[in-house]
């Protein structure tokens, strides 16, 4: 098999990346959820650069996506780097694309000096539940996260 290569995504790429979160959000059950447009992502991607993605391609094809941003712990005094979307399409599933993503990332994260690469997980998603303590990855279920968000967050920041 051909090694998958990854690169950046690049400033003319944002449908796609909306593509891409638009196909993880349907394999999640969370489509309703997608409010974001290319506007926006053109925005907070590519001029606020508030998060990075890399694409993985096989056989010059785009195979998958992983936007993460970093993130700071106080208790290791270093940055992390925050996982917030893998995907991978159900075509190219199984053949350890997913595990070279996380592997890329952590090769990113090492040599910006992070101290942990993090995500969340559907409670849902099986699969993937598996396949990340297959890569021992270590759930952090004494943490609940907590969430203010839409109109409820506008309130807070008027009072």
């Amino acid at each position: 098999m051909t090694a998958i290569q990854f690169r950046f995504a690049k400033k003319t790429e944002v449908p796609l990346i909306l593509q891409f979160i638009r196909e993880l959000a349907e394999y999640e059950g969370l489509i309703e959820e997608v409010i974001a447009t290319e506007e926006l992502l053109q925005e907070w991607l590519f001029e606020k650069k508030t998060a990075e993605v890399i694409f993985g391609v096989y056989e010059n094809q785009i195979v998958g996506f992983a936007l993460f941003f970093h993130n700071f712990s106080t208790f290791l005094g270093r940055s992390g780097m925050y996982l917030e979307d893998l995907y991978v399409r159900k075509k190219y599933r199984g053949r350890g694309f997913g595990k070279a993503f996380l592997t890329e990332l952590a090769k990113i994260g090492v040599a910006r000096g992070c101290g942990r690469l993090e995500w969340w997980c559907l409670d849902s998603n099986q699969p993937s539940i598996a396949f990340y303590l297959k890569m021992e990855a270590v759930p952090m279920d004494e943490w609940t996260v907590y969430r203010i968000a839409g109109s409820r967050l506008k309130e807070l920041a008027q009072e």
